[in-house]
């Protein structure tokens, strides 16, 4: 019998402990345009960014999947929104062909992190295993909720919700592409 089937799909691509690094994104998403606001091209925006004061200084930002450049002529915040203003989009119809669309800015252009810090690109597709080297699965998404975010797990057994919490993930090792992790008791 062959070595190779004694691995799960998963396991047989793991390699020496380091992986290919995914591309890194050209662009971070910053917000999502809602809907157009009023009649002059403005554009209520749902802010993704935890740093939604960064928005103020913004000159250039890129629409969409294809990235369309766009300069920035205003931005306000109304409620929990931002209103913003883009040079071109002068009125209600070219505001509504931007409606669902991501605003983003160039990477370089992040706002840097602090040590332990990561953006969503950064966790996304990690593998997660135990600090026995049980193999748990791959972060395939990120639920943010009100305390603490939580990394959605696929793996052999199907899904595991796990908290982004100190005590739960001992080690974030990008250049490895894994994350290390103790299961509370209850989650499986």
């Amino acid at each position: 019998m062959s070595d190779q089937r004694l691995l799960s799909p998963q396991r047989r691509f793991r390699g020496s402990g380091t992986r290919k690094p995914r591309p890194e994104p050209r662009y971070l998403a910053v917000g999502r345009i809602v809907r157009p606001w009023g009649v002059r091209g403005e554009l209520k925006m749902a802010v993704l960014t935890e740093y939604p004061e960064r928005l103020l200084h913004l000159q250039r930002v890129y629409v969409g999947p294809y990235a369309v450049p766009y300069r920035v002529a205003s931005v306000r915040f109304h409620r929990k929104a931002a209103i913003l203003r883009l040079v071109g989009c002068e009125d209600r119809e070219t505001a509504e062909t931007l409606r669902g669309q991501l605003v983003q800015v160039p990477l370089e252009e992040a706002v840097p992190l602090e040590e332990d810090e990561y953006y969503e690109h950064q966790i996304l597709g990690l593998e997660v295993e135990t600090p026995e080297g049980e193999w748990l699965g791959v972060v395939t998404e990120i639920i943010t909720t009100g305390s603490n975010d939580v990394y959605v797990v696929q793996g052999p057994e199907g899904e595991l919700l796990l908290p982004a919490l100190e005590d739960v993930v001992l080690e974030v090792d990008l250049e490895r592409g894994r994350l290390l992790v103790v299961v509370p008791e209850g989650l499986r």
